[in-house]
């Protein structure tokens, strides 16, 4: 049994109900965004050249936050082992181990394409943001809020996820094939394999896949905020034409995020329709299915006590019965009622 500070520990970590654990949750969520943020600016290469040294202290310090997150949440768990291989778990463990081996500079990440698979892991860590969705729409619901605003949440929560996951699996899967370092370090490559004395040539990014060339006008997606537009033109459907793939891997990614476009364009048309009927009824579906629950528990509680009374106020809610047949069926015996609902039940 704790006690003191680990008592405090152990329920900011796992109690919903505690105040501190949703103050907690909101700490990391802020460190989420940042985290994100820092993941799609670090791929505008003006920019990540004039502040790396802050943008890498800001990343240190998320991973740390990360880490201590982590470490908790393994340690307060029930079944320490179970928390690890779930999904939640393993998507925490995510967050953190691609940036601590990028940290640690091993010599097995030499390799670009494993860089490439780590920074694209780092993006699971907006899977994060899930996890306080659903809990926000497990423990906000019963507290008589606005389901509206908590539908609202929930849907900006995720479509934030959506682009920031869509966009940076499209530039890793196309963009980077032709981002400056890539074009510097392919051209060096290129060079070293020329003869002495043979005319220069260019070097020209291909898909990795298919082989094809990839043009200079068709590298559309030089860094992750461009890619964001392109994201947010496909989950629209307005379809602009201005950005499109020309790699298969970026063919792929495009096609997800069409279905997720779908996909948040019903749920969000789903929300519209309960904000039309509040500002047009007053009142939300949720409430009116609230009031039938209640009225039908009460009719549960007097149906134990008094079956007969309860069968004819069924019967009249339902409108099978005017209240003078109703009145009526009243002085009737306990047969006959089961005989007047049976040809119902049919």
């Amino acid at each position: 049994m704790r006690s003191g500070p680990m008592l405090f520990l152990e329920r900011m970590f796992t109690d919903v109900t505690y105040p501190w654990y949703r103050y907690f949750q909101n700490f990391i969520a802020f460190f989420i965004f940042t985290s994100c943020i820092g993941i799609a600016v670090e791929t505008l290469s003006d920019v990540a050249e004039h502040h790396r040294e802050f943008m890498k202290a800001v990343e240190n310090i998320t991973l740390g936050v990360f880490i201590l997150e982590y470490v908790c949440n393994v340690y307060f768990a029930k079944k320490r082992l179970k928390f690890v291989f779930s999904f939640w778990g393993l998507v925490d463990l995510l967050s953190i181990l691609p940036s601590l081996l990028l940290l640690l500079d091993t010599q097995a990440l030499r390799g670009t394409r494993v860089l490439r698979v780590m920074r694209v892991l780092r993006v699971m860590r907006v899977l994060k943001l899930a996890r306080q969705a659903l809990e926000m729409l497990g423990t906000q619901i019963s507290k008589n809020r606005n389901p509206l605003l908590i539908n609202l949440n929930i849907y900006l929560i995720t479509l934030f996820a959506v682009m920031m996951m869509s966009s940076s699996l499209m530039y890793y899967a196309e963009g980077e094939l032709y981002a400056p370092h890539s074009l510097v370090a392919g051209q060096a490559a290129l060079d070293a394999t020329l003869e002495a004395g043979a005319e220069p040539q260019t070097f020209m990014p291909h898909d990795p896949i298919s082989g094809n060339p990839i043009p200079e006008d068709k590298r559309f997606f030089t860094s992750i905020p461009t890619a964001m537009w392109w994201c947010v033109v496909t989950l629209t459907t307005t379809g602009y034409g201005d950005m499109y793939p020309v790699t298969v891997l970026g063919r792929v990614v495009a096609a997800f995020t069409m279905f997720a476009g779908l996909i948040l364009f019903s749920i969000l048309m789903n929300i519209v329709g309960k904000t039309i009927m509040i500002l047009l009824f007053g009142e939300t579906l949720d409430n009116q299915e609230s009031q039938d629950a209640s009225v039908d528990q009460k009719l549960g509680a007097q149906a134990r006590d008094n079956p007969r009374a309860t069968a004819i106020v069924l019967l009249e809610k339902d409108q099978v019965l005017t209240a003078a047949e109703a009145a009526a069926v009243a002085r009737r015996s306990a047969r006959e009622i089961r005989e007047a609902l049976l040809p119902l039940t049919r």
